[in-house]
């Protein structure tokens, strides 16, 4: 076997450890050399992983015995999801659940076949809403932050997760701010260009914080300003 390096590439695990016992999912993207050389990979071929690196959203301990409410803004369901699949998995260990998703276009929404059990449930509340609809669609029409305002969640006893492109998280913070969430409720994925992983390149600096070493995931509390800054 010959091996030709291409280069590395981060990318987030989507799939909760509850749904296998030998194996994880990511999704790829095919956005450069390192995920255009991903998709042309067949069955069989090898790549090499190093890792996880980084903070987590607290399903373990913060979030446990909680209400949750889930925002996720187009791809940033990807790592939303592997939370969100533990939490149904153990869905006895939680409170009220509930799951916000938004996307550009209904072209772009992601595990459509989870979306729809999503909303199949009774144990947990699911709305959607998609930035411009066509004509297939019947849902909600509009940026994510639209579905905040008709939410019935307990402030004090809400954990929100947030996890989506730059320019949703300055809306959502805002909205969120106007809804009296404390700000120690609140946990986001700063997610940012990372190469290392390990804090020695830069690439992923915020202010002087090193997202693939102190985050990803952060307290808002913590980290106030810095979503403004991924911007």
């Amino acid at each position: 076997m010959v091996l030709v390096p291409v280069g590395e590439s981060e990318v987030s695990i989507s799939s909760s450890p509850t749904r296998s016992d030998d194996g994880f999912e990511m999704v790829v993207r095919k956005v450069g050399n390192v995920t255009s050389a991903m998709h042309n990979l067949e069955p069989g071929n090898r790549v090499g992983i190093r890792g996880p690196y980084g903070t987590e959203f607290p399903v373990n301990d913060v979030m446990k015995g909680e209400d949750i409410l889930f925002i996720a803004g187009g791809i940033g369901l990807v790592p939303l999801r592997s939370a969100i699949q533990y939490v149904l998995d153990n869905r006895d260990d939680y409170g009220d659940i509930t799951i916000l998703y938004g996307t550009t276009e209904p072209a772009m929404r992601l595990f459509t076949d989870e979306l729809a059990d999503w909303r199949e449930r009774d144990d947990i509340e699911f709305h959607e809403t998609v930035d411009e609809a066509d004509d297939d669609w019947d849902g909600n029409e509009g940026v994510i932050t639209t579905l905040m305002p008709e939410l019935d969640v307990d402030n004090e006893s809400t954990i929100t997760a947030v996890c989506g492109p730059p320019v949703m998280y300055k809306f959502v913070m805002l909205e969120l701010i106007e809804m009296d969430m404390p700000h120690e409720n609140i946990y986001l994925s700063l997610e940012r260009n990372m190469k290392c992983g390990v804090g020695k390149c830069g690439h992923c600096q915020i202010n002087g914080v090193y997202v693939c070493q102190d985050g990803p995931v952060f307290c808002y509390e913590e980290v106030e300003g810095l979503e403004e800054a991924i911007r």
